[in-house]
């Protein structure tokens, strides 16, 4: 069972990894579910994650107290706010855009919510 976490915490890490430069692909998440996996796979890599300078005290501070910190909050609204932008430049259908301005205004209203870190 361990080989299947740790599969898990590698996938999951290798897709918080591409949404660092991918807009749409959320980062937190996934080092947040890594970090899980890992917890129950690998003490190493659960620890190299949590030592991490970058990715460490945003994961600590979800744990804590499910918090994002600001700097966090506004990269993730410019990246919103880019990947519509990109939509309506390219004449995404009015259907599309609705849907998809719904889902991320979704996604601002939670992350504005939640404490700073």
């Amino acid at each position: 069972m361990r080989i299947l976490w740790l599969i898990g915490g590698l996938l999951a890490l290798a897709f918080g990894l591409v949404g660092v430069v991918l807009p749409l692909l959320p980062t937190v998440p996934f080092l947040l579910l890594a970090a899980f996996c890992f917890a129950r796979s690998s003490e190493r890599l659960h620890n190299w994650l949590l030592a991490h300078k970058s990715f460490g005290p945003m994961i600590e501070d979800w744990q804590r107290s499910g918090a994002i910190r600001p700097s966090a909050k506004r990269a993730a609204t410019l990246s919103i706010a880019v990947v519509f932008g990109v939509s309506l430049v390219l004449g995404v259908k009015t259907t599309v855009l609705a849907i998809q301005a719904v889902v991320l205004s979704a996604v601002l209203f939670f992350i504005w919510t939640r404490p700073n870190g």
